[in-house]
């Protein structure tokens, strides 16, 4: 069974950003993927926000979230008090909002990886401490 990709924010900011020094790794990365990424709504509003100050067009994270290859799920809608208390947790570090989603997204989904450029992400912890599976390119 392949895993379910969950999309953070820097892979897709990267894909979308030609002049991102990860560029050519999430072009690679989401060229090779199969099935519908993962991702959520705080994730789809940090990369509409970077890439509006970046003046990088969105045109195609629309295009992927259209089609169905990019699925954002309501997170912080369903599951308020649980994705809160992991902010509240990891407040040293601190978790963006984005980032306690995608978190969620791992946690129920047994079998996922993350796509992420965000070292945050070797802190942070499954439940029952196990760690983030994670893709990430090289060097973070």
């Amino acid at each position: 069974m392949t895993p379910v990709a969950i999309a953070d924010t820097g892979p897709l900011v990267a894909l979308l950003d030609r002049s991102d020094r990860h560029h050519g790794w999430a072009r690679q990365l989401f060229s090779d993927l199969r099935g519908p990424v993962l991702t959520c709504e705080a994730v789809v509003a940090e990369v509409l926000f970077l890439c509006a100050r970046n003046r990088v067009s969105a045109k195609a994270l629309h295009a992927l979230l259209i089609s169905g290859a990019l699925k954002a799920e309501p997170v912080l809608a369903s599951a308020p008090a649980e994705v809160l208390r992991r902010l509240d947790r990891y407040a040293s570090v601190p978790m963006s909002l984005a980032d306690g989603c995608v978190m969620h997204l791992h946690d129920h989904h047994e079998r996922s990886v993350v796509l992420t450029c965000d070292s945050d992400f070797r802190i942070y912890r499954r439940k029952r401490g196990r760690a983030v599976d994670a893709l990430v390119p090289e060097g973070v």
